[in-house]
Order: C-alpha cells, then sequence, then structure tokens
C-alpha cells in the first residue's frame, strides 16, 4: 500500500488537502490518561444522543415492533441524517463556558451560569426546545431570567410547579461537571446541583447530581454498585431519585432479564404517575436499568436504553458518558465502528456562531483544561495550540475522505502514532491503485455543510465560517519514507458560490519526497 504525507497539525480553521496519485487511582487529574477519559466520555455522549436521536419520544413497543433491538446507529432506516443539532449536545458544551467565562471559579454561582444562559442563547432558535412558557421547562427558565429573575429561582418549584421544574432537561446538559471533577463525585454533584438549578427543582436536580456523580467517579471506580452507592448518599434519602435506583437494584438482583424490570419500572414509576412532556423519574430510571443489566458493557448498555424508549437520546447520552470514562476508549471500540461514522463532528448553535461547527476532541480540551486549571495546573496546548492536532487516540477532527466515484475504494484514512515534528500522533491518508491524474481528497467542515440546507427538522443550525479571507493556515505534513514516489499535495477550500453550490480553490502544490516533511502555509 502507498501512503501519501501524514499530517501532522493544521493550524487554523483550515479545510482540506489534496493528495495526487491500567488506571491510577491517586490524583486522577494529573495522570497521563486524564484527557483520554475525558475525551471518552465526550464521545460516549455523542454516540449516544446519535443513537438514540431518531427515535427520540418513542414507545417500547414502537421500537421493537420496527427494529427488534437498537443495536446499532438506524438513522439511515429512518431516512436521516447521522450527526445532527440537537439539544443534549449544544447544551452540554455551551452552557459549560460559564466556568470559563468567569474565570474559572470553584465558587461560580448559580446565577453565573444563568448569565451564560442569557450570553448564548437566541431566543426561539438555539439550543433549546422552544415550547412556551410552563410548557417547556428550559424556555420558561430562560423567559423568566430574560424577566430579571435570577437562577435558582428561575429554575424553582415555587415560581414554575413541581412538575414543570421535575422535567428531564437538567440532567442532560449535566456531564461536563463530572469531567472536571475525575474522583471527586462530591464536588462534581455540588457543580451539578448549581447548573441544574438555573432551570429546574426537586427531583431534576437530584437526578442530575447522580449523573456527574457517577462521571467523576468512574474515574476511579470501576464499580457499578459503587458508583450507585456514592452517587445515592449525595442525595436526600428519602427523595423519590434515590427510592427509584433502590428499586431497581433489588429488581436487578432479583431478575436478570431487562424486559421484566423495564415492565416493573413502567408499572411504577412510568409517564402515566410522573407528568409532563418528558419526566426525569421513568428516563433517570432508565439509565439505572440499563447501567444494571448491561453490566458495564458500551454497546448492550446503550442497546437497552434505547430499546426502552421514552427520551432516547438524552438518556443514550448519560449512560454513553458515563460508560465512556469507565471504560475508556477501549471500552468504546470493543464492539461495532461506534467512532467511524461520527468523526469526532459536533454542532454547537448559539450566539457565538464561531464556535458551532466543532468536534469532539476542541470540546475534550476545553472541558479537560477547565479542569486542570481548578486543580492549579497549566492548561495543555497540543502543538502549539493548532487547531486540528490528532492528538487523541483515533481522533479524526471531523476529517473524511470525499467519496468521489474516481477514488472510490482506493484511500483509508486513520490516526497513527509517530510522524510528527511537535507531538505524538498524526493523521493519515493512506492509497492504492489510484489512476494517473486522479486525486484523493479529504476534509472537514468549517461552515454549514451541503447536507444541512435542507433539514427540515430538529434544532436550528447558526454558524459562521471558521475561515475566511486573510487567515493564514499552516499546514504540516510528511511523507511515508517507505513510499516509493514523490507524493504531491495542495491544499482546497470549498466554497458557496452564487447558486449555493460547491466550488473548489486551489493552493499551491507541494511535490514531497519519501521521507520528507514540508510546513505548507497558504
Amino acid at each position: 500500500m502507498k501512503r501519501d504525507p501524514l499530517i501532522d497539525s493544521i493550524n487554523s480553521a483550515a479545510v482540506a488537502a489534496e493528495a495526487i496519485a491500567g488506571r491510577v487511582l491517586e490524583n486522577p487529574i494529573r495522570t497521563p490518561d486524564y484527557v483520554q477519559r475525558v475525551y471518552a466520555g465526550v464521545l460516549g455522549k455523542i454516540i449516544g444522543v446519535y443513537l438514540g436521536r431518531p427515535i427520540e419520544n418513542w414507545t417500547y413497543e414502537r421500537i421493537t415492533a420496527e427494529f427488534g433491538e437498537v443495536d446499532y446507529y438506524i438513522h439511515e432506516k429512518r431516512a436521516r441524517d447521522l450527526v445532527v443539532t440537537d439539544d443534549d449536545i449544544s447544551g452540554t458544551f455551551t452552557f459549560f463556558r460559564s466556568l470559563e467565562d468567569h474565570g474559572y471559579s470553584p465558587d461560580l454561582t448559580p446565577a453565573q451560569i444563568g448569565n451564560t444562559w442569557l450570553n448564548y442563547l437566541i431566543n426561539k432558535t438555539t439550543i433549546l426546545w422552544w415550547g412556551g412558557m410552563g410548557n417547556s421547562t428550559e424556555h420558561t427558565a430562560y423567559l423568566r431570567l430574560t424577566r430579571g429573575v435570577t437562577a435558582p429561582d428561575s429554575g424553582s418549584a415555587k415560581l414554575n410547579g413541581k412538575v414543570l421544574s421535575e422535567q428531564i432537561g437538567a440532567q442532560i446538559f449535566i456531564e461536563g461537571w463530572g469531567l472536571i471533577n475525575p474522583g471527586d463525585p462530591e464536588r462534581a454533584a455540588d457543580f451539578a446541583r448549581r447548573a441544574a438549578s438555573v432551570s429546574h427543582d426537586g427531583e431534576a436536580i437530584y437526578a442530575s447530581m447522580v449523573i456527574a456523580s457517577m462521571v467523576a467517579h468512574a474515574f476511579v471506580e470501576p464499580r457499578i454498585d459503587l458508583l450507585l452507592d456514592t452517587a445515592t448518599s449525595l442525595i436526600p434519602a428519602d427523595c423519590t431519585i434515590n427510592r427509584l435506583i433502590s428499586d431497581l437494584r433489588d429488581w436487578r438482583t432479583a431478575e436478570p432479564d431487562w424486559r421484566k424490570t423495564r415492565l416493573k419500572l413502567e408499572s411504577h414509576y412510568g409517564y402515566d404517575k410522573y407528568l409532563g412532556p418528558v419526566h426525569i423519574v421513568p428516563n433517570h430510571g432508565l439509565i439505572i436499568m440499563a447501567l444494571l443489566h448491561g453490566d458495564g458493557d458500551f454497546q448492550r448498555s446503550l442497546s437497552i436504553v434505547n430499546t426502552s424508549g421514552w427520551d432516547t437520546d438524552c438518556n443514550s447520552g448519560n449512560l454513553g458518558s458515563i460508560l465512556g470514562v469507565r471504560n475508556g476508549l477501549d471500552g468504546i471500540d470493543d464492539g461495532p465502528d461506534w467512532r467511524g461514522p461520527v468523526a469526532d463532528r459536533v454542532y454547537l448553535p448559539s450566539a457565538d456562531p464561531g464556535r458551532c461547527i466543532s468536534d469532539a476532541v476542541r470540546e475534550t480540551y476545553a472541558i479537560a483544561n477547565a479542569g486542570l486549571i481548578l486543580a492549579g495546573e497549566d492548561p495543555i496546548k497540543p502543538k502549539k495550540g493548532a487547531r486540528f492536532h490528532f492528538e487523541m487516540p483515533g481522533s479524526v477532527q471531523g476529517f473524511r475522505l470525499d467519496a468521489s466515484p474516481e477514488t472510490a475504494g482506493v484511500a483509508t484514512l486513520r490516526n497513527v502514532l509517530g510522524h510528527s515534528r511537535l507531538g505524538d500522533r498524526s493523521l493519515a491518508i493512506s492509497f492504492r491503485r489510484l489512476a494517473l491524474g486522479r486525486a484523493v481528497r479529504l476534509f472537514t467542515p468549517t461552515f454549514a455543510p451541503p447536507e444541512t440546507i435542507n433539514w427540515t427538522t430538529g434544532y436550528v443550525l447558526v454558524a459562521s465560517p471558521t475561515i475566511y479571507s486573510g487567515q493564514v493556515v499552516t499546514m504540516e505534513m510528511k511523507a511515508d519514507p517507505d513510499n516509493a514516489t514523490p507524493v504531491v499535495c495542495r491544499p482546497y477550500v470549498s466554497v458557496y458560490n452564487e447558486h449555493d453550490e460547491l466550488d473548489r480553490v486551489y493552493g499551491q502544490e507541494r511535490r514531497i519526497r519519501p521521507g520528507e516533511h514540508e510546513s505548507v502555509k497558504w
């Protein structure tokens, strides 16, 4: 197999390049694998959301009738895109920015997190389900905030009523507070309490504390029973969430069949007893049920929680994050290819549209660096702060091969060790039997991709280009020493023309000999 250059890093928002024919239990934030475990937690979140999104709010009966068990992505069967805008993802990574925006204060207040909501939300456009006052919990809290009511009053049951304040929204935005507190579930739960109180109250806050606690504790504790013991010790002993978890643990001990446990859950804690659009109690129950019956296996647990129905993307995202941290990247990769179709891609539409086009690695370092700063450590900037650096194992940061018929099947893209002057890893493009005059192209989005133009469902995509005239893009590339001949490369950007069609604009060609390293500026 012949290989073209391995991409070491790309500084700035470069679009593409074209090639032509053991865990450490003490101080986990200071261990070498901390950032990688955060990355696994972030990946687990987005994989879970994308898996559950096509069947959000379906019943168990409808899911099993149409799909049997949900063992892998089903978006194509629903004629949907896999990578889409979603409140679970946008809210998690956007509202977490309150920590950075307020100087990484360990004493961050609910009122400050509420100000972050006001800073980044665009009314009736970004992140939230805009279902109206008294119907959507988050929209109600937002309206309170805009009218001068500060958090936690904005999310209180006193103002919004018990049912509305105990819907699912607080829990779905919460994992970041666990990821910055590895090995410290108590502190994670306290941060989660503050963040959840902006929009929710009561059982919704307790459920959020449980999720954040388990994310934090999973850095150092793989035993699910101990994760639950610790998490439930941090919330009131007499609350519904605590009773729910206790019942589910008893039912799991007595019954190995998750389907029978699901029936008990629906009978005792179902939507007929916990009212509103999407109540926290039944859905939190599905997360705990799948955690217990899945025995820690990433694929099996996500299959159970998604097949069970209700708010599938929310439940699957929370569970995926817990198990991502617990099992690490190996646990995600021990099964079908979850990561390949996603390619690290996320959309984060907000009032800061330059952050909309993002990726799992970028969000990982934003979270991990927040954790490091809180711990008094220096933040990490791989490869001198390069926008694309590929330092996480298996990461591609949105880069994919162009599915051109002229080169179909001749190229592969993968993350590899070495070949870097600045770090440890690179993005490798390998190709063989490429006809003369043909090109292998790889690209990553820096603005709304064509497939998003016709989106008619879901959340609005609000984005500004992350690459534009006046920027200097630097690309570090190396040709594999085993290449038999030089490889010619050139960067390109795809630009929307007046017909909203993409035209390619090319930079200068570079001829790279075997083993040669090139720094290309454009």
